[in-house]
């Protein structure tokens, strides 16, 4: 049993929980933004009714998102078994150090104990999205395989994190549902999908063997470099085209949003400086931590934006905790 607990949470890849975790209080520092907000111009309907959810509520919705996607990466480990021969010969469940079937099991068991908990402690309204998630992450395990669709589902399955933590933190009189919220998700979409695009790089050779026309496959490693280097930039733009050019974002942008935003741009264009430079081999590999970090850490820009404190502490707990997990899994093959 304890070898089995061990290789079941080496395979959960905690450096991964942030993405999950900070994706997931982008949709709770909103919903507390709108709770204590006087201004209730910033609402869609004036006689919308939110409370600030207790603190207790709101530990187990960060412990639901920030577990989730090592959860859930158990199943994408045995729907991905045949690349990761290839890709990850070491990894647990591929070298038989974890039996996938009881990993399978135990995860099975976690995400219904998720769905309890949020339809008896925290708003059964969230399950829906809960689901939804869970769903796009099993969709995504074969929609990698066709180009670019695999980015634009796996971005929007973290995006949903964001809103099942918004819909689990209180029950609103109505749905909060408008052009900016939506651009919003979208924008949180942007940046995971940009994310994943990067790890396909480390996963090519094995991708290509196994027929999984990820878009590094499709484009080759030469486009895709360009790719890598151009994509970088995406965030930084989509951003002020939204907020300047389609004025859909009524919030202002305090110094340390400015701050903070400068310096994850920073980690956005090394990050596709290094997949530029080193599109192949082990470096593919340990590159992936600067491109969690700014993915992690852009995330806690659009935080700060509604609670500035809680954006940096959360922008400095990401960078130096993905670095500090990730150092546990050297192993490129595993």
């Amino acid at each position: 049993m304890k070898g089995f607990l061990k290789a079941y949470i080496k395979s959960m890849r905690l450096y991964y929980s942030f993405i999950t975790g900070i994706a997931g209080l982008i949709g709770i520092s909103y919903y507390e933004y709108l709770s204590y907000s006087v201004d209730r111009n910033l609402l869609t309907d004036p006689a919308l009714n939110l409370k600030p959810a207790p603190p207790e509520k709101l530990v187990v919705i960060m412990a639901i998102l920030f577990l989730s996607w090592g959860v859930n990466q158990i199943y994408n480990d045995f729907l991905g078994m045949e690349e990761d021969r290839i890709n990850a010969p070491e990894r647990p469940m591929v070298s038989g150090a974890l039996n996938p079937y009881y990993a399978v099991l135990l995860s099975t068991v976690l995400m219904a104990g998720a769905v309890l908990i949020t339809w008896f402690y925290l708003e059964p309204l969230a399950i829906i999205v809960l689901v939804a998630g869970m769903a796009l992450n099993f969709l995504y395990e074969y929609a990698k395989g066709y180009g670019v669709w695999g980015n634009i589902i796996f971005g929007f399955m973290i995006a949903s994190c964001a809103v099942y933590s918004f819909l689990a933190a209180g029950k609103p009189d109505v749905i909060i549902l408008n052009w900016g919220n939506l651009l919003l998700i979208l924008f949180v979409a942007l940046i995971n999908g940009l994310m994943t695009l990067y790890t396909y790089f480390k996963d090519y050779e094995g991708d290509k063997a196994a027929g999984k026309n990820t878009l590094i496959v499709k484009l080759g490693i030469e486009r895709s470099q360009k790719l890598a280097l151009l994509a970088a930039f995406f965030p930084v733009v989509s951003f002020l085209i939204i907020y300047y050019g389609f004025e859909a974002w009524d919030y202002n942008l305090n110094s340390i949003v400015i701050l903070l935003g400068i310096l994850s741009t920073g980690l956005q264009l090394w990050t596709g400086y290094l997949y530029y430079h080193d599109p192949t081999g082990s470096r593919t590999y340990f590159s992936l931590s600067v491109n969690f970090r700014a993915c992690a850490c852009t995330e806690s820009v659009i935080i700060a934006i509604f609670n500035p404190a809680i954006g940096v502490v959360l922008f400095l707990l990401s960078f130096f905790f993905i670095g500090f997990l990730f150092n546990f899994h050297e192993n490129v093959k595993g």
